[in-house]
C-alpha cells in the first residue's frame, strides 16, 4: 500500500521514491507506483496533483482498485531506482485554497442554516459544493449570501490553525464532527479553529490566513438541493484584478463615476432597445413598400429576397402580400444562411407543404400551418433559387 505523504505534510512539494513497478499503458504513456507520494490522487471532489517523476510529466493520479496510489506519466521509467519527484505547486496550493475554503463555507452554512453538504467540485475555475437545507430550502436571500461571505472571510483574517490527523476511536467519539465519516476505519479529520471538525483527507493549509479571500459567486437551486459556488485565494483576488479593470473600462465608455455606473449601463442599455425597435419598425415599412411594389408588377405568387430584414420584416411584408390576396415566399440572407416567410390567404395555396418542400431540396427545416410557415436553409444561395421555385401544392 502507497504511503501517502501529503497526510502529514501538505508542503512537501519535492521527495524521492522507489519505483516500485512501472506498466506500459499504450506507446507513449505509463502507470508509475512509488513506495510514497505526496502527490494527491483524484478523491472527495478534489482534483489530482500534477508535476513530474524523474522528470516525466504526470498526466493523472488516482487509487486504484487495490488502494494503491497510480501515476500516470509520460513516457516510462525504471523499476527500482529512486525518483526524484516534484509536485506542481501552484495547482496544489490552488486546490489548497479552494479545499480549505470550502470547508469553511460548508461549516458556515452548518452553523447557521442546518445545511448538510452533500457535493463538492473543484473545477478548474471556480468550485461548487451542494446542500441540503431543513424544510427543503433550495435558496439564500440576498442579505443571507451577504452574511455567508463576510462570516467566511472573518474566519479567514481570523489566521484560525487547521489542523489534520488521525484520531484513535476514543478521541473521534468526542470530536463535534460536522457530519458522520463516509469510511468507518483510518478516519482523518481536519479541524479549523473552533468552527470546523470534517473527516477528510485532501490537502488544506496550516491556517485559514493562507486562504487570502473569499468570494461567493452563486447561489441556486440544482436538483432539490442549494448549490453554492465560490472562489477563493489567488482565484478570487484574480477574480477581484479583472472586474476592477472591467469596471474602469466602463467607466471610460459610458463616462460614468464608479457610484453611478449601474444606472449609466441600464441608460445604455434601455437606449439601445429603442433604437432596435426603431430599426425594426423602419425595416418593417421598408418590406411593406418593397412588397407593394411587387403587388403592382402582377403575377400568381409574391418571391422576394431580401437582405437582412430581420424578422418582424418578414412578416410585415407577408401581411402585405396576404392582405393583397398574394401568396408570399419570402427570404431573407443573413450571415448563417437564408430565414424563409411563406404565407397564403385563407383558401389560397398550402404554406406549409411548400416550405417543406423548398427546404427540402436545399438542405434545410422548417413548417408550419395551411397559412404560415417558417424555415431556415444554412446555404445562403438557397435564396437565389427561390423564384424558380415551383411545387405542385
Amino acid at each position: 500500500m502507497t504511503k501517502r505523504l501529503y497526510y502529514d505534510d501538505a508542503y512537501l512539494w519535492e521527495f524521492t521514491a522507489t519505483v516500485t513497478s512501472c506498466e506500459p499503458i499504450d506507446g507513449s504513456t505509463s502507470r508509475v507506483y512509488l513506495d510514497e507520494s505526496a502527490f494527491y490522487p483524484t478523491s472527495g471532489g478534489q482534483p489530482y496533483d500534477t508535476g513530474t517523476i524523474q522528470g516525466r510529466k504526470v498526466l493523472d493520479v488516482y487509487v486504484d482498485e487495490f488502494g494503491d496510489v497510480a501515476h500516470v506519466i509520460e513516457g516510462s521509467v525504471e523499476a527500482g531506482i529512486q525518483a526524484e519527484c516534484l509536485i506542481d505547486v501552484p495547482r496544489r496550493v490552488d486546490h489548497m485554497q479552494q479545499h480549505a475554503g470550502e470547508h469553511i463555507l460548508a461549516g458556515v452554512m452548518y452553523r447557521f442554516y442546518g445545511a448538510y453538504t452533500t457535493g463538492l467540485h473543484l473545477g478548474a475555475s471556480d468550485s461548487t459544493i451542494d446542500c441540503t437545507l431543513p424544510g427543503g430550502r433550495t435558496h439564500l436571500t440576498q442579505e443571507e449570501k451577504e452574511f455567508v461571505e463576510a462570516e467566511v472571510n472573518r474566519i479567514i483574517r481570523s489566521d484560525a490553525p487547521i489542523k489534520c490527523w488521525f484520531p484513535d476511536e476514543e478521541e473521534l467519539k468526542r470530536l463535534p464532527l460536522r457530519k458522520a465519516p463516509a469510511v468507518t476505519e483510518h478516519i482523518r479529520v481536519v479541524q479549523i479553529g473552533q468552527e470546523e471538525f470534517c473527516a477528510c483527507g485532501g490537502t488544506h493549509p496550516r491556517a485559514t490566513g493562507e486562504i487570502g479571500l473569499f468570494k461567493l459567486l452563486d447561489a441556486r437551486p440544482d436538483k432539490g438541493k442549494l448549490r453554492l459556488t465560490f472562489v477563493c485565494g489567488e482565484r478570487a483576488s484574480r477574480l477581484y484584478h479583472q472586474l476592477y479593470e472591467d469596471t474602469l473600462k466602463l467607466r471610460e465608455i459610458l463616462n460614468s463615476p464608479q457610484e453611478k455606473l449601474a444606472q449609466a449601463a441600464q441608460n445604455a442599455v434601455d437606449r439601445l432597445k429603442d433604437a432596435r425597435r426603431e430599426v425594426n419598425t423602419a425595416k418593417s415599412r421598408m418590406a411593406e413598400a418593397v412588397i407593394r411594389g411587387e403587388l403592382a408588377k402582377g403575377g400568381a405568387d409574391i418571391r422576394y429576397v431580401f437582405d437582412d430584414i430581420g424578422t418582424e420584416g418578414l412578416k410585415a411584408a407577408a401581411d402585405a402580400a396576404v392582405e393583397a390576396g398574394k401568396t408570399a415566399l419570402l427570404a431573407d440572407t443573413s450571415e448563417n444562411g437564408v430565414n424563409l416567410m411563406f404565407a397564403s390567404p385563407k383558401g389560397g395555396r398550402d404554406a406549409g407543404k411548400l416550405l417543406k418542400a423548398f427546404v427540402a431540396a436545399h438542405g434545410g427545416k422548417g413548417g408550419g400551418s395551411l397559412e404560415m410557415a417558417r424555415g431556415f436553409c444554412p446555404d445562403r444561395a438557397a435564396g437565389d433559387t427561390l423564384r424558380g421555385f415551383e411545387a405542385e401544392i
